[in-house]
C-alpha cells in the first residue's frame, strides 16, 4: 500500500499542512475536508487511492495542523480559505485534478472550480452540498440566525455545536452501528476546536456561510456549462446535509452518479470499504474517458 507523506509548507506567509501520496506524475486527486475536522478524515482513504493517483489533502488555515492566526490576522471567510488552498495547488504544480469535497470542502471546491474550471477533471461529493434542498432545517436554523444577527446570545448554540457531545453526534448519528466509528475521530476534532482562539475562528466561518449559498447559482451554471463528471457518494441518514442534496445534482448534471449509502455525515468512518470501490471505479472511468465539450450558455 502506498505511503502517505506529511508536509508543512509556507503559503502566502502561513504554515499549511498537507498529506500527500502516490506518483506526482499521475492523475491528481485533491481531497477537501469538512468541519470540525481536517485532512485527518482522509487518513484511510488516501493510501487506497494513491496506488493509482497523486493524492493531496490539505488542512485549511485554522484547522488541523495548519497555522491558525487570530481572526484579526487572517480573513476567515470561505474566500480566504480558498485563496490559500489555491496557492498551495499552484505551488505543487497541480493543474489537472479531480476534486473530492465533503461539508466545508464543497464551498472551497466550488470556488476552485469557478476560478479554474479547466483544472477540474471530475467531482466527487461526499455529503458536500450545492443546493438548498440539502440543508436539514433543524440543524441549520441556529447558523442562519447567527449569520443574520451576530449577537452573543445567537452564538451560544453554535458554540455548543463545538462541544465534545455534539462533535461525537456528527460522527455517529445515522450510523447503523455507531461502535464501528473510532472515538479518535471526535476526540481529535474536539482538541483542535478547543485551542485558544479557535472558537472565534469557527464563529467567523459560521457567519460567512451564507456566502456559499449566494454562490450556488454560479455553481449550477458551472455544472451545466462544463458537464463535469460528478459522483455523489452520500450518507443518506445525514441530519446535516440530507439525501435530497445528493439527488439535486442531477438537475444540472443529468449524468451525475448518485449513491446513497446507509450512513451519516462522516461516511468514510463507517462505510470506507463500501465507498472506496465506488470512488475508484468512478475515477478510473473518468480519467480514461474523453472530456465532454463545454456547452455554450444559451
Amino acid at each position: 500500500m502506498a505511503v502517505t507523506r506529511h508536509h508543512t509548507t509556507r503559503v502566502n506567509g502561513l504554515d499549511v499542512f498537507y498529506r500527500e501520496a502516490g506518483d506526482p506524475g499521475g492523475p491528481g486527486v485533491v481531497l477537501l475536508h469538512g468541519t470540525p475536522t481536517s485532512s485527518f478524515m482522509f487518513r484511510d482513504l488516501i493510501p487506497r487511492l494513491a496506488e493509482d493517483y497523486h493524492v493531496v489533502a490539505p488542512d485549511y488555515i485554522g484547522f488541523g495542523l495548519s497555522g491558525a492566526p487570530r481572526t484579526d490576522e487572517f480573513d476567515y471567510t470561505f474566500d480566504g480559505l480558498t485563496d490559500v488552498v489555491d496557492a498551495l495547488l499552484t505551488d505543487l504544480s497541480l493543474h489537472d485534478y479531480a476534486l473530492y469535497v465533503q461539508d466545508y470542502g464543497a464551498p472551497v471546491g466550488w470556488r476552485l472550480a469557478l476560478r479554474h474550471p479547466e483544472h477540474v477533471t471530475a467531482v466527487i461529493t461526499q455529503n458536500g452540498n450545492a443546493y438548498d434542498e440539502g440543508f436539514v432545517p433543524a440543524f441549520w436554523e441556529p447558523l442562519w440566525r447567527y449569520a443574520g444577527h451576530r449577537t452573543p446570545e445567537n452564538a451560544v448554540p453554535l458554540l455548543d455545536a463545538l462541544s465534545l457531545d455534539m462533535i461525537r453526534w456528527q460522527y455517529t448519528h445515522g450510523v447503523p452501528d455507531p461502535a464501528v466509528v473510532s472515538p479518535d475521530t471526535w476526540m481529535h476534532d474536539y482538541y483542535q476546536v478547543s485551542r485558544p482562539g479557535n472558537p472565534e475562528i469557527q464563529l467567523a466561518l459560521f457567519a460567512d456561510y451564507p456566502s456559499n449559498v449566494a454562490l450556488y447559482p454560479a455553481v449550477h451554471d458551472y455544472f451545466r456549462s462544463s458537464r463535469v463528471p460528478l459522483l455523489a457518494v452520500w450518507g443518506r441518514n445525514d441530519e446535516i446535509f440530507g439525501p435530497d442534496g445528493a439527488r439535486a445534482f442531477m438537475r444540472d448534471l443529468p449524468d451525475a452518479e448518485i449513491h446513497l449509502l446507509d450512513g451519516g455525515h462522516f461516511l468514510l468512518e463507517s462505510h470506507l470499504d463500501e465507498a472506496t470501490p465506488i470512488i475508484r471505479d468512478f475515477l478510473a472511468r473518468t480519467f480514461t474517458a474523453p472530456r465532454q465539450p463545454e456547452r455554450t450558455p444559451s
